[in-house]
């Protein structure tokens, strides 16, 4: 959004009733056909402006995508968010961070989200397709993490709870979370996180955590082999969430686990994760790159791998795999 239009827009919400083009002119010390153009294109980006030759512009509704002047009012955050990049569409919010991070020094680039109103080519883990629709929440957050490199892992453990910490508080959902990466709303995967590290050696260059959340999506316009695992926000609440209120909320509570990580305290962030788990004291199916076996899932360990107890008694520590549970 240009600057202009933001400053239309500051007009608009500030004026406790309709105001007219005139005037706005006036006090941007712009034409009222540059008032025009930027109330056009507010319209354009779902801002509901209505307006009357005998009143003016009045603002009668805020968009709801996820525009970075929208999120930044609510914000307040030391770095995450600071720096926001918006898409209407694109193939996917990791390209384009991994793009940046790669021409650009990723230090100035920290805190940096991408969000993309719907993606066509979305990523899961194992190179797997994530269908993001319009109406949920997709964004890539770069990083520069002054972590050692044998707790970069918990950047998804600190990213996992931040998302299950503000489904609880904003909408009393009891999101849980399956290991190693899955978000899930009841028996049904809500969301889930996706960390890419470029590094070489002992030396980390950027980290790029994705995020998605289906939101508001209707289960009806997802394929039909997903209807029965996967659910959204807004048929667990029965209405429209607001996304930048959530997606505010995650990137503050982000942040508060960022700073632990950095601090040092990584048991705090481990046994947040275990609250949260809906994984651990359950019976498992772990299907990895060599075998698959059953057994109960009885802990994870400080490096993040999954301690299974196999069902002849032996331990299974796993560090890469699918999970289902039983």
């Amino acid at each position: 959004m240009k600057d202009t239009a933001i400053n239309v827009l500051k007009i608009l919400e500030e004026s406790p009733g309709p105001i007219s083009g005139e005037r706005i002119a006036e006090q941007l010390g712009v034409t009222r056909s540059a008032v025009w153009k930027q109330i056009r294109e507010l319209r354009r980006l779902g801002y509901g402006i209505s307006s009357s030759r005998a009143e003016g512009y009045r603002l009668e509704v805020t968009t709801n995508k996820l525009l970075p002047y929208e999120i930044n009012k609510r914000l307040r955050t030391r770095s995450i968010g600071k720096q926001i990049r918006h898409f209407d569409r694109t193939a996917s919010t990791s390209w384009i961070a991994k793009q940046l991070a790669n021409e650009t020094d990723p230090e100035k680039l920290h805190g940096m989200v991408i969000v993309a109103e719907e993606q066509t080519g979305g990523v899961g883990r194992l190179g797997r397709a994530w269908v993001s629709p319009a109406g949920g929440i997709w964004v890539t957050i770069i990083l520069k993490p002054k972590i050692p490199m044998d707790h970069l892992f918990m950047l998804t453990m600190a990213g996992s709870i931040a998302i299950a910490r503000a489904i609880r508080k904003e909408y009393n959902i009891s999101a849980l979370i399956k290991w190693p990466n899955d978000i899930f709303a009841g028996d049904k995967k809500v969301g889930g996180l996706l960390l890419e590290l470029a590094a070489e050696a002992d030396t980390v260059h950027y980290g790029l955590l994705g995020i998605g959340i289906d939101a508001n999506i209707s289960l009806v316009d997802l394929p039909p082999n997903l209807r029965g695992t996967v659910t959204s926000l807004q048929a667990e609440v029965g209405h429209e969430v607001d996304r930048v209120a959530l997606l505010v909320r995650i990137l503050r509570e982000f942040e508060l686990r960022y700073q632990q990580l950095e601090d040092g305290e990584y048991d705090s962030i481990i046994r947040e994760w275990k609250s949260l788990s809906l994984t651990l004291d359950q019976r498992v199916a772990i299907r990895t790159i060599n075998k698959t076996f059953e057994g109960e899932a009885i802990d994870i360990d400080s490096h993040g791998a999954l301690i299974i107890r196999k069902d002849d008694g032996r331990i299974e520590r796993v560090i890469a795999g699918d999970c289902f549970q039983l």
